[in-house]
């Protein structure tokens, strides 16, 4: 036990130099660094907080600092763009080349199958959730100033690219598509979890009102919704089948 903590203390002081971030209490950023599996195989030596729940608060602390940005560097968008944009920046995609850019995975804890694999540690959605739970425990241990400090300069570099390539992801597109008719409500639905907690398959379908428009299966719970945001502009007949 004393052993697992002295190396944690060394790793996160490496991390948070590299992140120009001091943690006042460094359980916080420990905890962004746990993923699920190391807390599955230590369960019975007290480790049992994994970063999911950081992962939600810093998703949404992310969406509001990349929102506030937005609103105030186009004063004229509308929302259709603001929107779009938005979606671009903190995607799967793009969070998990922010998180490659410092090697987040590397200072992460797995279980002993995970870190085993050779993809584990840098497979995408895994490091992407991981940059979310380390913008939350920022947030939780120095405010929204810092939260943002630390954010706005991936957001930043990535935004003129994002802008020039019109870039929008298909749950963006069909969100788009919808509210053109405001009387149609589009919502996910979770359906299914499959495998190991370390190497889980998530199926979520799409529906217009009451109408299944979509299915689709992913890595993580965002590239499902993708999947199935996907099929569902290939059956309303706003993607070919054969479109990237």
């Amino acid at each position: 036990m004393q052993e697992i903590k002295e190396r944690e203390v060394r790793d996160q002081s490496e991390l948070q130099k590299i992140i120009g971030y001091r943690f006042k209490n460094e359980r916080l950023l420990t905890v962004a660094l746990t993923h699920s599996s190391y807390c599955n195989e230590n369960r019975r030596r007290g480790f049992t907080v994994s970063n999911e729940r950081s992962e939600f608060l810093g998703d949404s602390v992310l969406s509001v600092i990349t929102s506030d940005l937005l609103f105030h560097r186009f004063p004229e968008a509308d929302e259709g763009f603001l929107t779009r944009t938005r979606a671009a920046l903190v995607c799967e995609d793009a969070l998990a080349s922010f998180s490659e850019s410092f090697s987040l995975g590397d200072y992460m804890y797995f279980g002993k199958g995970e870190s085993s694999s050779s993809v584990g540690r840098h497979r995408k959605s895994t490091v992407a959730d991981a940059f979310e739970a380390l913008i939350a425990a920022i947030y939780l241990d120095g405010g929204m100033e810092e939260a943002r400090r630390f954010v706005l300069p991936f957001i930043t570099n990535m935004l003129e690219s994002v802008v020039k390539s019109g870039a929008e992801d298909y749950k963006s597109r069909l969100q788009r598509i919808v509210q053109q008719t405001p009387e149609e409500t589009l919502t996910y639905s979770l359906v299914s979890e499959e495998g190991p907690p370390h190497d889980r398959t998530f199926g979520y379908e799409v529906y217009l009102n009451s109408n299944l428009l979509g299915k689709g299966k992913g890595k993580s719970k965002r590239e499902a919704e993708q999947a199935a945001a996907r099929e569902a502009l290939i059956l309303i007949g706003e993607l070919d089948e054969d479109a990237p």
